[in-house]
Parts: C-alpha cells; sequence; structure tokens
C-alpha cells in the first residue's frame, strides 16, 4: 500500500511525525508532497497578513504540482485549507483527514483569540465543516474528540474514526531515572488547555517541592511571577526532551478547565508514558479512555491545584507508588498506544477504504 502525506501540515509536529513513523513500521510505503507554512517563525499559528500570504502561495503550488500515484491521500495537521488541493492530487482515491483539532474550537473556545459568534469565529467553523465533510474519513484522537467532530460537521458516525496519538519512539523510550531533588515536569506551549495557573498554584501550595517547566506561548507573563521552586526553561531542542522526562520525578499532563481540554489526551502525557515516567493528569473523559487513576497514572480534578499538589506530594513520598504507576502506565502505552499498536490501527483504516 502506498499513502501520499499532503498538504501544508507541520512537518515536526509530533502527531504528523508519528502517523507517517507508525505506517511505515506497519510496511506502508508513505511518501510526502508537502508545502511548508507552519514551521516559519515561532508563533507560526498567529493571524497576520504574512501567515496569509505564505498561506497562500503553498496552496497554489500544491493545486500546481504534479502528484506521485498513491492508493490514498492523507491530509496532514493543520490541513484545514489543503482539502481542494487534496482533491486534486486524490483524482478520485480515498481522502483521509487528519485535524486533530477544530480551528474554531482552539481559537475562539480554547485560546480566546475571537469572540464567540464574530465574523472570524464563523469563518472558522465554516472553514472546519468545509474540511470534515470533504474527506472520505477523518481521524480523531479520543472518542470524545471524535462525537465532538461529528456534531460539529454533522457527520455520520462511520467517517469519523479514531486513533491516538503516541509517541515517535525513535526518542522517547523507557530509561526513568529520577534524580534529586523529586521535580514535576511540565513540558509545552503555554496555552489555556494545558492550566498552567493551576501548576503555579500548586507550586505555591506544596513550597517543598520542585517544578520545571519547559516551554513559552500565550500565557508567558504568568511566569515573571512564578514561585521560587518553579524553574522556567523556555526552549529545550525536541531531541533532548526524553532525557527531561528520564530526569523527572514524575512528568504533569493539562489541568485546563475547556470543554477541549476535556476531550484531548496531549502529546506530552503519550511521550511520559512512552518514557516509563509516572504521570500526573486531569481527570478528564478522554483521559479515562486510556488511564485508570491509581493505576496507570495520577488523575486530578480539572483546575483543582490542591488535588494537583497532593499527588505530586504522592509520588514524591512513595517510591513504590511512583513505580507500580510508571510501570502500569508504560505498559498501558504498549498495549494501547505504541507505533506498532497505532500503524496497524492506520493501515486497517486506511484498508477499510480501499
Amino acid at each position: 500500500m502506498r499513502v501520499l502525506y499532503f498538504g501544508t501540515y507541520e512537518r515536526g509536529y509530533p502527531r504528523n511525525a508519528q502517523v507517517i513513523s507508525a505506517l511505515r513500521r506497519a510496511g506502508v510505503d508513505v511518501v510526502e508532497q508537502h508545502e511548508p507554512v507552519w514551521e516559519e517563525g515561532e508563533e507560526n499559528w498567529s493571524a497576520g497578513h504574512a501567515a496569509a500570504l505564505r498561506l497562500a502561495r503553498a496552496e497554489a503550488r500544491l493545486l500546481r504540482r504534479a502528484t506521485p500515484d498513491a492508493d490514498a491521500v492523507l491530509v496532514g495537521y493543520p490541513g484545514h485549507l489543503d482539502l481542494p488541493a487534496a482533491k486534486r492530487a486524490a483524482r478520485g482515491r480515498p481522502i483521509v483527514f487528519n485535524p486533530l483539532v477544530s480551528l474554531s474550537d482552539t481559537f475562539v473556545a480554547d485560546r480566546g483569540r475571537f469572540r464567540a459568534g464574530s465574523l472570524p469565529a464563523r469563518v472558522l467553523a465554516a472553514v472546519d465543516r468545509r474540511a470534515f465533510r470533504a474527506a472520505d474519513l477523518v481521524v480523531a484522537d479520543t472518542q470524545t474528540d471524535a462525537k465532538f467532530f461529528t456534531l460539529l460537521a454533522d457527520l455520520p458516525a462511520d467517517r469519523v474514526a479514531v486513533c491516538f496519538v503516541g509517541a515517535e519512539e525513535r526518542l522517547f523510550q523507557p530509561g526513568w531515572s529520577p534524580g534529586e531533588p523529586f521535580t514535576a515536569v511540565f513540558v509545552g506551549k503555554l496555552i489555556p488547555l494545558h492550566g498552567l495557573e493551576t501548576i503555579l498554584e500548586a507550586a505555591l501550595e506544596a513550597p517543598e517541592l520542585r517544578f520545571r517547566i519547559i516551554g513559552h506561548g500565550q500565557l508567558d507573563r504568568l511566569l515573571d511571577s512564578r514561585p521560587p521552586n518553579v524553574e522556567w526553561a523556555r526552549w529545550v531542542e525536541y531531541d533532548l526532551l526524553p532525557a527531561e522526562l528520564h530526569r523527572a520525578g514524575c512528568a504533569l499532563g493539562i489541568f485546563g478547565t475547556t470543554d477541549k481540554a476535556r476531550r484531548v489526551i496531549p502529546n506530552k502525557a503519550f511521550q511520559a508514558l512512552a518514557c516509563g515516567v509516572p504521570l500526573v493528569t486531569a481527570d478528564t473523559p478522554a483521559a479515562r479512555e486510556l488511564l485508570t487513576d491509581g493505576e496507570s497514572a495520577l488523575l486530578v480534578q480539572p483546575g483543582d491545584s490542591g488535588e494537583l499538589a497532593h499527588a505530586i506530594r504522592r509520588l514524591a513520598s512513595d517510591s513504590d507508588l511512583s513505580q507500580r504507576v510508571a510501570n502500569r502506565g508504560h505498559a498501558v502505552y504498549r498495549e494501547r498506544a505504541s507505533e506498532s499498536v497505532l500503524g496497524t490501527r492506520w493501515r486497517s483504516l486506511l484498508e477499510g477504504l480501499l
């Protein structure tokens, strides 16, 4: 089987890199037809004339380029505006869309960049619906997100499937060996989904614990007055993140209270599980699709800094508990979200269309 991975997708983003890696591991010949847009600059999702011009030029190039033969076309994240070019490239072959997010949900409900009901919000919702409906199959990251996509675009249930995000196993491998002092490590873009406020409040409530925040973004300002037990590294090379996780006492997932936070399991959670690191994250419908509290992770109420501080204290004071959670979390990853499992899942979805 040959698949064309197509569009303006962010090539280095874990969802795209992991899907391509998993498919190849499953014996699928993946060829790429990529026009870079989102790789250019730190705030690559910022609205603006420069980003719009880059995107317009990229879409024009996609429409003009000859496309290699393939059995199916897979449009990567973020590819919401790539579907017209993908239809031309497909020439009647199946199109699978790997959106990861809804644009309207991300920029209106979650990040608050645009006001609900505003013209930009309505345009983003229309782009979502048109992109989802143009694909023969939309692949969501959780069952909870799949239900949301189905309602958003008014799609039949059989037009939306689910495949977990997983982790790139060329990098994220077991090797947990926590250093001293015990440190809770968070990695990610600082956006509302992640619940940075909850992490900082937990640090205030547990001054004896150490926290390490890796990343920057929309909520950088919150770290300007961070507690003294919080260390902030604005940037760590992606290839060095496994070492950060291996040294951590525990890894932190997301703790936001938005609807989107309830529907997703983020990259950082799968990466921690792949590395065999005990994970603390919010107790959400999406998390419960994979994790069990007290076994494969410690789950806390979204936005509850007291519960978060208590969970980290439990791991810091009980090495046996930490080891059990680490071992079971990694086992669940291997059973349900490893590259071999997800590669088989992606291949079966594509074969079903053929």
